[in-house]
């Protein structure tokens, strides 16, 4: 764990000179100021003041005053950024003027996750979430690089160099890379991070959204999370695989167990299950993560689990001898333009309330479920994902479960911004229904 003073001395060897500070609003985007290298020891004792009333989702004009506290593990040198005179991040920990934690933080609605789960007796809830994303020649129009697909190697994939720029730079702030590929659709890439703890993982989510963005940008391109930008191809996903741990050993592995999982595992994921729709609008909090969560498209709708079969929402991945470790669950509905502090916290606490209140998991659904019939599924008891955030939002906010995972001052935050975004792109008249009924009504 560093310290004050290894901190002070990397800034001293580096030639930094300013200190971008992170944290995020309510809705997952990063928000930044700087401050120089003589302010950083000040900051490091006692945090730096802001307005929060100007942050999406936090506090009101009359009580605006907030702290941003940085957090000394997350020291890095943005390295897209000069060397001389060089720029580093801290990502912050938000507190309140009395220096308590501040309930509108979603880093902080995180940790309360993760001190459940640690009363629970589980030290450890490690996530391997697979971010999916876009380039096109500039953020006006969608148009394509290349029309390369999965796992292409060819001279259409003209991003390659892209992600190898991407890639190096991620580790170099300390993020270690398993894969890194070209995806379904044209111009659809993914660079997938090694697992770590929940935490560290969401701090490394929103640190590989501004990587990508920025490496782009260097190229002269635009990279875009946005759930579905192409009608007719393939959207972006976030599959989140996750497990939780007791010290060194996988609570989610049983050798006894027919398909190797627990049944901490089984009940972890009923809770996944069960509570789905009340976190739909979480993980896939935009208007637009609905045009992704249609069938066809390998994004998954039926509330339903599975081995390896990839139609269903919690799929758990095939299970190597020897590699008790890797047994994990992977949530596939999530997408990569949500809060990622949030996401995580909904999704633990869903699988925590099927652990605590003994949830009974379903018979898993091994066939594709994109070939059923609707009675078919009907009979089968297999349910269907929100098919709008409209739909979404109104099963969350009657939900106590979010509500005890977000807290008061989040949750209604945040569904009073969603049910406002609704209410905006609802009424939008679109060029779909201009084409379509202006001549013929």
């Amino acid at each position: 764990m560093a310290e004050k003073k290894d901190i002070l001395k990397m800034v001293k060897e580096h030639d930094v000179k300013f200190i971008r500070l992170w944290f995020t609003d309510v809705l997952g985007c990063v928000k930044s100021f700087a401050i120089t290298d003589a302010e950083l020891e000040g900051a490091l004792e006692n945090g730096m003041g802001f307005d929060g009333s100007s942050i999406t989702g936090y506090q009101d004009i009359e009580e605006s005053d907030m702290i941003a506290m940085p957090d000394l593990s997350t020291f890095q040198i943005l390295p897209w950024r000069p060397t001389e005179k060089a720029v580093a991040r801290m990502i912050c920990d938000v507190l309140n003027p009395d220096r308590t934690p501040y309930e509108g933080d979603p880093r902080y609605v995180l940790k309360k996750a993760l001190a459940r789960a640690s009363k629970m007796g589980f030290d450890h809830y490690y996530l391997g979430p697979e971010l999916e994303f876009f380039y096109f020649k500039n953020d006006d129009k969608t148009e394509i690089l290349d029309k390369g697909g999965y796992f292409d190697l060819t001279t259409l994939d003209v991003a390659s160099d892209l992600r190898r720029e991407t890639v190096l730079a991620l580790e170099r702030m300390g993020i270690h890379v398993e894969y890194s590929h070209h995806e379904v659709a044209p111009s659809q890439h993914e660079v997938d991070m090694r697992y770590k703890d929940a935490l560290e993982m969401a701090d490394s989510v929103i640190t590989y959204r501004v990587v990508v963005k920025e490496i782009a940008s260097k190229f002269g391109v635009y990279a875009t999370f946005m759930p579905k930008p192409i009608f007719g191809v393939n959207g972006s996903g976030m599959h989140t695989h996750q497990s939780l741990f007791k010290g060194e050993k996988n609570a989610f592995f049983d050798p006894k167990s027919e398909d190797h999982l627990s049944d901490t595992a089984y009940k972890f994921i009923a809770g996944l299950l069960k509570h789905s729709k009340e976190i739909c609008s979480i993980f896939a909090q935009t208007t637009n993560s609905y045009k992704r969560l249609v069938p066809g498209y390998e994004a998954p709708v039926y509330i339903a689990w599975s081995r390896r079969n990839r139609s269903a929402l919690v799929r758990v991945p095939f299970y190597y001898p020897g590699k008790e470790k890797a047994t994990r669950c992977e949530f596939r509905a999530c997408d990569p333009a949500c809060n990622p502090y949030l996401t995580f916290a909904a999704m633990l606490h869903s699988g925590l309330e099927g652990i605590e209140k003994g949830y009974k998991i379903p018979e898993p659904m091994d066939l594709n479920l994109y070939h059923l019939t609707a009675a078919e599924r009907k009979k089968k008891g297999i349910e269907t994902l929100p098919d709008s955030l409209g739909h979404a939002i109104s099963i969350t906010e009657n939900s106590e479960l979010v509500k005890k995972a977000l807290g008061d001052h989040i949750f209604s935050r945040f569904v009073e911004l969603k049910k406002k975004e609704w209410d905006n792109y609802r009424i939008q008249v679109t060029q779909y229904e201009l084409d379509k009924y202006l001549s013929t009504t």
